[in-house]
């Protein structure tokens, strides 16, 4: 067979795959920081003489940030879109990697054989997965495996600025069938997982001001209002006894599972005591009524993230202050509106203010959640051909994090996406000594190569 051909090539040519990963992994591309400006570009570049070789017509395209890469090649069949992002988060605390994080090593671990550095798994390895099932598939059949767009992104590790804007303006270029992101990972150490809901994210910065200054609290302790202890008690009130979020029209657009999904969910056997206790806990939170992957793939949640106020230095100092801050974040299911929510908790939050208090608001963006129409026949066929590579039937699952680039595609190209990688739960992403497995990046190339012979 054919295909057994491009796998032979995939197993043969490992060495030299890992060389190219890490020599992409060697450029610092940190979004973020400024200061990381020039090497962004450099990935960027990197990434396109690469894909030139292998026949795309590739270019790097400006933006007010970083480069979009995008590349065409092949034909007939279906147009497929692939995207990735070749942006990588901070490194900090430095103090706490085992090397330098931007000179990859290849480990033996107790749990096999690991690529450890800045963007093995987010999300450098993961996108050379596909460009390595490319390369595989060109050097046995001498052409791509279809019609193929590549559009990788250099901003996701800082909020995307220049996404919506690229995929406006080029809307009929990047239109394809369908999408495919590689940004997940396994639902556990063995078993292939698309994901087909995400959950949106909505960010509010609260501000409660009392007094026109800090005060000293034995002279105005009980009288004088506490904005912290305003704060909190509001805080206190977001949700009830139950786990249910009390932000009035919070549920409006949230729908329930399908049968079908909430049985393949419950079928995968998910052991909720072991994901806690790795944590450190042991009592699920959030509400009673719904089983633990209802709650972090399916079901809406409200989070304080951070509360400050008054003093926190070392020592003590008596003072009522006259301000309290906290950074409340909201993830969003079905079709739950962040902007009208937004203004909900907004008037939640005023309409419990004493009346010589004020509150003013931050916000720190929006994105809607997202969920797959897994009707589209390319779905199965991903399913299938993952199914055969790792043994295991793949599963359809949920993601409580979000990814705004799938509803972006649905919103300003039409199309669906079929979200899938093969990162673990344990590869540190965004962490010190982040790592991929090895077996991750060569199962993940076989992976494609089977999902191209099924969707070309």
């Amino acid at each position: 067979m054919t295909l057994d051909a491009v796998l032979a090539r995939i197993d043969d040519t490992l060495p030299q795959a890992l060389d190219r990963l890490m020599d992409l992994m060697r450029i610092p591309s940190i979004s973020t920081d400024p200061a990381f400006k020039a090497d962004c570009a450099r990935a960027a570049d990197w990434l396109v003489e690469d894909l030139k070789s292998l026949g795309f017509d590739a270019s790097a395209r400006p933006t007010p940030g970083h480069p979009m890469v995008v590349a065409h090649g092949g034909s007939g069949g279906n147009h497929l879109l692939f995207y990735g992002h070749y942006d990588v988060q901070p490194v900090d605390p430095l103090s706490l990697w085992h090397h330098d994080p931007f000179d990859p090593q290849i480990e033996d671990t107790p749990k096999g054989t690991v690529l450890r550095g800045r963007g093995a798994s987010d999300d450098k390895g993961q996108l050379m997965t596909f460009i390595e099932a490319c390369r595989a598939w060109k050097a046995v059949h001498g052409a791509l495996p279809g019609k193929l767009t590549i559009f990788l992104e250099g901003e996701e590790e800082s909020g995307s600025p220049s996404l919506i804007p690229f995929l406006k303006a080029n809307a009929a270029e990047l239109k394809a069938e369908v999408a495919l992101i590689c940004d997940t990972g396994l639902f556990d150490s063995r078993t292939p997982a698309i994901t087909t809901m995400l959950r949106g994210l909505l960010g509010e910065e609260i501000t409660i001001r009392a007094a026109s200054r800090d005060l000293h609290s034995g002279m105005y302790g009980g009288l004088a209002q506490n904005p912290i202890q305003i704060l909190t008690r509001i805080l206190a009130g977001l949700h009830n006894a139950d786990g249910r979020v009390m932000v009035p029209g919070f549920y409006d657009g949230v729908t329930e599972l399908p049968d079908t999904l909430r049985a393949q969910w419950q079928n995968l056997a998910f052991d909720h005591a072991r994901f806690l206790g790795d944590v450190g806990l042991s009592v699920p939170a959030g509400e009673q009524d719904r089983t633990p992957l209802e709650k972090i793939w399916s079901r809406p949640t409200a989070e304080m993230n951070g509360i400050w106020g008054g003093y926190t230095g070392d020592g003590f100092k008596t003072v009522l202050p006259g301000e309290a801050h906290a950074k409340v974040s909201f993830r969003l299911v079905g079709s739950q509106d962040p902007v009208i929510l937004r203004e909900s908790f907004r008037a939640w939050v005023r309409d419990q203010l004493p009346a010589d208090c004020s509150v003013t608001f931050k916000e720190h963006g929006t994105s809607p959640a997202s969920a797959m129409q897994i009707n589209h026949p390319a779905f199965e066929a991903a399913r299938a051909a993952l199914t055969d590579e790792w043994g295991l039937s793949a599963a359809y699952t949920g993601a409580g994090g979000s990814i705004p680039v799938a509803g972006y595609f649905k919103t300003y190209l039409g199309m669906d996406a079929i979200l899938l990688g093969f990162a673990k739960d344990d590869d540190q992403i965004h962490s010190p000594n982040e790592k991929y497995d090895i077996s991750s990046f060569h199962k993940g190339i076989r992976s494609w190569a089977r999902i191209l012979a099924r969707l070309q």
